[in-house]
Protein backbone atom coordinates (compact mmCIF):
# COMPACT_ATOMS: atom_id res chain seq x y z
CA UNK A 1 0.00 0.00 0.00
CA UNK A 2 2.41 2.85 -1.24
CA UNK A 3 -0.29 5.59 -1.51
CA UNK A 4 -1.72 4.64 1.69
CA UNK A 5 -3.64 7.87 3.51
CA UNK A 6 -2.51 10.01 0.73
CA UNK A 7 -4.84 12.14 -1.30
CA UNK A 8 -4.20 12.63 -4.88
CA UNK A 9 -5.24 14.64 -7.77
CA UNK A 10 -4.20 13.99 -10.82
CA UNK A 11 -4.87 15.77 -14.33
CA UNK A 12 -5.85 14.33 -17.88
CA UNK A 13 -7.26 11.36 -15.65
CA UNK A 14 -10.34 10.39 -17.96
CA UNK A 15 -7.70 8.30 -20.53
CA UNK A 16 -4.06 7.27 -21.03
CA UNK A 17 -1.20 7.88 -18.30
CA UNK A 18 -3.66 9.82 -16.47
CA UNK A 19 -6.21 7.14 -16.05
CA UNK A 20 -3.65 4.51 -15.27
CA UNK A 21 -2.28 6.71 -12.86
CA UNK A 22 -5.59 7.23 -11.21
CA UNK A 23 -6.23 3.63 -10.59
CA UNK A 24 -2.66 2.78 -9.78
CA UNK A 25 -3.08 5.28 -6.65
CA UNK A 26 -6.37 3.64 -6.07
CA UNK A 27 -5.09 0.38 -5.77
CA UNK A 28 -2.07 1.42 -3.77
CA UNK A 29 -4.28 2.01 -1.29
CA UNK A 30 -5.05 6.12 -1.16
CA UNK A 31 -7.58 7.61 0.75
CA UNK A 32 -8.69 9.09 -1.91
CA UNK A 33 -8.14 9.89 -5.89
CA UNK A 34 -9.51 13.03 -7.40
CA UNK A 35 -9.98 12.39 -11.06
CA UNK A 36 -9.53 15.53 -12.98
CA UNK A 37 -10.26 16.03 -16.89
CA UNK A 38 -12.40 18.42 -19.47
CA UNK A 39 -13.68 15.04 -20.76
CA UNK A 40 -16.83 14.61 -18.31
CA UNK A 41 -17.97 11.08 -19.53
CA UNK A 42 -14.72 9.47 -19.49
CA UNK A 43 -13.77 11.20 -16.33
CA UNK A 44 -16.92 9.86 -14.48
CA UNK A 45 -16.12 6.69 -15.95
CA UNK A 46 -12.46 5.97 -14.48
CA UNK A 47 -13.38 7.44 -10.81
CA UNK A 48 -16.96 5.11 -11.18
CA UNK A 49 -14.35 2.10 -11.95
CA UNK A 50 -12.10 3.34 -8.68
CA UNK A 51 -14.88 3.39 -6.49
CA UNK A 52 -16.47 -0.23 -8.34
CA UNK A 53 -12.95 -1.44 -7.17
CA UNK A 54 -13.34 -0.80 -4.04
CA UNK A 55 -11.34 2.88 -4.03
CA UNK A 56 -12.01 6.09 -3.16
CA UNK A 57 -12.41 8.50 -6.22
CA UNK A 58 -13.95 11.79 -7.29
CA UNK A 59 -14.34 13.37 -10.68
CA UNK A 60 -13.92 17.26 -11.39
CA UNK A 61 -14.06 18.74 -14.45
CA UNK A 62 -11.00 21.25 -14.57
CA UNK A 63 -9.82 22.51 -17.77
CA UNK A 64 -6.30 23.55 -16.47
CA UNK A 65 -5.47 26.88 -18.46
CA UNK A 66 -8.43 28.27 -16.27
CA UNK A 67 -7.06 30.03 -13.01
CA UNK A 68 -10.62 30.28 -11.78
CA UNK A 69 -11.08 26.16 -11.80
CA UNK A 70 -7.94 25.34 -10.82
CA UNK A 71 -8.53 27.29 -7.45
CA UNK A 72 -11.84 25.58 -7.19
CA UNK A 73 -10.50 22.45 -7.65
CA UNK A 74 -7.72 22.59 -4.69
CA UNK A 75 -10.13 23.93 -2.50
CA UNK A 76 -12.74 21.35 -3.08
CA UNK A 77 -10.27 18.50 -2.82
CA UNK A 78 -8.47 20.12 0.03
CA UNK A 79 -12.59 20.59 1.68
CA UNK A 80 -13.85 17.20 0.85
CA UNK A 81 -10.67 15.06 1.94
CA UNK A 82 -9.20 16.49 4.21
CA UNK A 83 -5.41 17.56 2.47
CA UNK A 84 -3.66 17.33 -1.08
CA UNK A 85 -0.75 15.18 -0.78
CA UNK A 86 0.02 14.48 -4.14
CA UNK A 87 -0.50 16.84 -7.43
CA UNK A 88 0.27 14.83 -10.48
CA UNK A 89 0.06 17.53 -13.50
CA UNK A 90 -0.22 15.33 -16.28
CA UNK A 91 -2.65 17.24 -18.72
CA UNK A 92 -1.36 17.94 -22.03
CA UNK A 93 -1.73 17.83 -25.77
CA UNK A 94 0.59 16.59 -28.27
CA UNK A 95 2.26 18.99 -30.98
CA UNK A 96 2.58 16.29 -33.81
CA UNK A 97 -0.76 17.20 -35.46
CA UNK A 98 0.13 20.88 -36.84
CA UNK A 99 1.23 21.08 -40.57
CA UNK A 100 2.99 24.96 -39.85
CA UNK A 101 5.77 23.57 -37.15
CA UNK A 102 5.66 27.56 -36.31
CA UNK A 103 1.83 28.47 -36.26
CA UNK A 104 1.27 30.60 -33.80
CA UNK A 105 -2.34 29.66 -32.59
CA UNK A 106 -0.77 26.23 -32.18
CA UNK A 107 2.19 28.12 -29.76
CA UNK A 108 -0.35 29.32 -27.36
CA UNK A 109 -2.54 26.11 -27.16
CA UNK A 110 0.19 24.18 -26.68
CA UNK A 111 2.34 26.63 -23.76
CA UNK A 112 -1.35 27.27 -22.85
CA UNK A 113 -2.35 23.79 -21.92
CA UNK A 114 1.20 21.71 -21.19
CA UNK A 115 3.24 24.96 -19.81
CA UNK A 116 0.80 27.18 -17.64
CA UNK A 117 -1.37 24.72 -17.01
CA UNK A 118 1.58 22.73 -15.13
CA UNK A 119 2.34 26.59 -13.59
CA UNK A 120 -1.36 27.10 -11.98
CA UNK A 121 -1.53 23.53 -10.57
CA UNK A 122 1.99 24.26 -8.84
CA UNK A 123 0.20 27.76 -7.77
CA UNK A 124 -2.55 26.61 -6.34
CA UNK A 125 -1.53 22.88 -5.31
CA UNK A 126 1.77 23.79 -3.74
CA UNK A 127 -0.25 26.59 -1.25
CA UNK A 128 -2.38 24.20 -0.35
CA UNK A 129 0.54 21.90 0.98
CA UNK A 130 1.92 24.59 2.39
CA UNK A 131 -1.05 25.04 4.03
CA UNK A 132 -1.32 21.62 5.79
CA UNK A 133 2.43 21.84 6.92
CA UNK A 134 2.79 18.20 6.15
CA UNK A 135 4.55 18.62 3.23
CA UNK A 136 3.40 16.86 -0.10
CA UNK A 137 4.72 15.27 -3.97
CA UNK A 138 4.16 17.31 -7.19
CA UNK A 139 5.17 15.46 -10.00
CA UNK A 140 4.76 17.38 -13.26
CA UNK A 141 4.35 15.31 -16.76
CA UNK A 142 7.27 16.12 -19.08
CA UNK A 143 8.29 14.26 -22.51
CA UNK A 144 11.81 13.43 -24.23
CA UNK A 145 10.37 16.17 -26.08
CA UNK A 146 11.73 18.48 -22.98
CA UNK A 147 14.88 17.20 -23.39
CA UNK A 148 15.69 17.40 -27.36
CA UNK A 149 14.22 18.43 -30.44
CA UNK A 150 12.59 16.67 -33.03
CA UNK A 151 12.46 17.68 -37.01
CA UNK A 152 8.63 16.64 -37.07
CA UNK A 153 6.92 18.23 -33.66
CA UNK A 154 5.52 22.12 -33.16
CA UNK A 155 8.33 24.00 -31.80
CA UNK A 156 6.14 24.46 -29.10
CA UNK A 157 5.52 21.48 -28.28
CA UNK A 158 9.17 21.41 -27.42
CA UNK A 159 8.89 24.43 -25.78
CA UNK A 160 6.40 23.92 -23.22
CA UNK A 161 7.49 20.69 -22.11
CA UNK A 162 11.46 22.26 -21.54
CA UNK A 163 9.46 24.85 -19.20
CA UNK A 164 7.95 22.04 -17.47
CA UNK A 165 11.30 20.34 -16.84
CA UNK A 166 12.89 23.60 -15.79
CA UNK A 167 10.07 24.96 -13.43
CA UNK A 168 10.10 21.75 -11.90
CA UNK A 169 13.95 22.15 -11.08
CA UNK A 170 12.90 25.88 -9.52
CA UNK A 171 10.01 24.90 -7.58
CA UNK A 172 12.03 22.13 -6.13
CA UNK A 173 14.35 24.23 -4.90
CA UNK A 174 12.12 26.84 -3.74
CA UNK A 175 10.07 24.52 -1.36
CA UNK A 176 12.38 21.44 -0.32
CA UNK A 177 12.23 23.59 3.17
CA UNK A 178 8.50 23.24 3.11
CA UNK A 179 8.52 19.14 2.61
CA UNK A 180 7.55 19.64 -0.81
CA UNK A 181 8.71 17.56 -3.31
CA UNK A 182 8.97 18.66 -7.19
CA UNK A 183 10.16 16.17 -10.04
CA UNK A 184 9.21 15.31 -13.54
CA UNK A 185 8.18 12.87 -15.53
CA UNK A 186 9.65 12.22 -19.05
CA UNK A 187 7.72 9.66 -21.59
CA UNK A 188 9.11 8.00 -24.59
CA UNK A 189 7.09 6.84 -27.63
CA UNK A 190 4.15 5.44 -26.26
CA UNK A 191 0.22 4.91 -27.53
CA UNK A 192 -0.78 7.95 -29.16
CA UNK A 193 -3.03 10.62 -27.50
CA UNK A 194 -6.45 11.59 -29.06
CA UNK A 195 -4.23 14.72 -29.89
CA UNK A 196 -1.57 12.96 -31.66
CA UNK A 197 -1.20 13.34 -35.81
CA UNK A 198 2.67 12.00 -36.85
CA UNK A 199 3.19 10.65 -33.90
CA UNK A 200 0.37 8.41 -34.32
CA UNK A 201 1.31 7.40 -38.15
CA UNK A 202 2.36 3.34 -38.25
CA UNK A 203 5.06 4.44 -40.66
CA UNK A 204 7.08 7.37 -38.41
CA UNK A 205 6.11 5.01 -35.51
CA UNK A 206 7.76 2.30 -36.95
CA UNK A 207 11.44 4.35 -37.97
CA UNK A 208 11.06 5.70 -34.31
CA UNK A 209 11.21 2.43 -33.18
CA UNK A 210 14.57 1.88 -34.61
CA UNK A 211 16.42 4.12 -32.19
CA UNK A 212 14.79 2.61 -28.98
CA UNK A 213 17.36 0.04 -27.90
CA UNK A 214 14.54 -1.89 -25.80
CA UNK A 215 12.92 -2.21 -29.35
CA UNK A 216 9.20 -1.50 -28.94
CA UNK A 217 6.79 1.43 -27.24
CA UNK A 218 6.19 2.03 -23.80
CA UNK A 219 2.83 1.59 -22.15
CA UNK A 220 0.97 3.81 -19.96
CA UNK A 221 1.19 1.51 -16.64
CA UNK A 222 5.23 1.95 -17.09
CA UNK A 223 4.75 6.06 -16.77
CA UNK A 224 2.38 5.30 -13.88
CA UNK A 225 4.77 3.38 -11.95
CA UNK A 226 7.27 6.03 -12.59
CA UNK A 227 4.93 8.38 -10.99
CA UNK A 228 3.69 6.23 -8.12
CA UNK A 229 7.37 5.50 -7.17
CA UNK A 230 7.96 9.97 -6.70
CA UNK A 231 4.68 10.39 -5.02
CA UNK A 232 5.13 7.55 -2.77
CA UNK A 233 7.80 7.79 0.32
CA UNK A 234 9.64 5.76 -1.06
CA UNK A 235 11.12 8.42 -2.75
CA UNK A 236 11.33 10.72 0.45
CA UNK A 237 14.70 12.49 -0.56
CA UNK A 238 14.26 12.76 -4.52
CA UNK A 239 13.46 16.37 -5.53
CA UNK A 240 14.21 18.40 -8.63
CA UNK A 241 14.80 15.43 -10.21
CA UNK A 242 13.79 13.93 -13.75
CA UNK A 243 12.80 10.47 -14.80
CA UNK A 244 13.09 9.18 -18.29
CA UNK A 245 10.85 6.17 -19.06
CA UNK A 246 11.78 6.24 -23.02
CA UNK A 247 13.25 2.50 -23.56
CA UNK A 248 16.27 4.29 -23.67
CA UNK A 249 15.85 6.41 -26.53
CA UNK A 250 17.65 9.47 -24.99
CA UNK A 251 20.67 7.70 -24.39
CA UNK A 252 21.41 6.78 -27.47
Amino acid sequence: MRMKGKVALVTGAAGGMGAATARLFAREGAKAVVVADILDKDGEAVAADIRKAGGTADYMHLDVTDETQWKSAIDRTVATHGSLDVLVNNAGISGSAEQDLYDTAAWNRLMGINATGVFLGMKYGIAAMKKGGAGGSVINLSSISGIVGQGYIHVGYNASKGAVRLITKAAAAQHGKDRIRVNSVHPGLMPPMRTSGRTADPEMRAKTLKGVPLGRAGEVDEVAYAILFLASDESSYVTGAEIVVDGGWTAV
